[in-house]
């Protein structure tokens, strides 16, 4: 899944921003309210974390545009206050969460897995297509023949693949989502991890196979 952090702290984001690579969660930073209102209404998040005290706009008013807009992402809401107004208006504008700085990475991580299950019809971590599964807690691909722990990026794109089966995801999609708007990447990097999921499909004997549709992009098809 992909995340947009909102923390104009530098040290901090870096800090956040390598905590979240590490649990197989994409990330893009930025440092100021306008630049994260830019990238929010692109639509290619699947939450945010916003701190509240940034240049330019603050969280709160990032939160209040995105909301009147009638975008529903979820959204936790960062900030070194603990006052209770303050958390109040956060709640009232429609923030899905509260976290006061400082705070351990662990009690983060459970907001974010929080507040994303939110978005998810699945009541669990499991993602099931044909004969294949993928938890998104362990990170792990598997079949009755044996499983595979998956890399961060191989796991964010059969993530992908598995909540939308059958449909077309053009190779841009895919970089924007896994490899975010600033990556240095050549887009030929989409079909050297299609490549790898391939294999490794393959290996547990899956009834699946990634396809491609020339000039459209990938699908993730059930074999008959």
């Amino acid at each position: 899944m992909r995340l947009l952090l909102a923390e104009d702290e530098k040290s901090l984001s870096r800090a956040l921003v390598t905590i979240l690579k590490k649990n197989n969660y994409a990330v893009d930073p930025v440092y100021d309210g306008e630049a994260a209102l830019e990238y929010l209404e692109t639509g290619n998040y699947d939450g945010a974390i916003l701190d509240i005290m940034m240049p330019k706009k603050d969280g709160l008013e990032v939160l209040k545009t995105l909301r009147d807009k009638g975008n529903l992402m979820p959204i936790l809401m960062l900030t070194a206050k603990a006052e209770i107004d303050d958390k109040v208006e956060g709640l009232d504008l429609g923030a899905n969460d509260y976290l006061t700085k400082p705070f351990a990475a662990k009690e983060l991580l459970a907001r974010i897995r929080a507040m994303l299950r939110t978005q998810t019809v699945q009541p669990d971590s499991m993602l099931h297509v044909g004969n294949i599964s993928l938890d998104r807690a362990t990170f792990e691909l598997s079949s009755k023949t044996g499983s595979f722990r998956l890399a961060n990026k191989e796991f964010q794109m059969m993530e992908i693949f598995m909540c939308n089966p059958g449909h077309l995801i053009s190779k841009e999609r895919l970089m924007e989502k896994i490899w975010g708007y600033d990556s240095d990447a050549e887009i030929n990097v989409v079909w050297v991890y299609i490549s790898y999921l391939r294999k490794k499909l393959e290996a547990l004997h899956a009834n699946l196979q990634i396809k491609a549709t020339r000039n459209a992009g990938y699908s993730l098809e059930v074999m008959e």
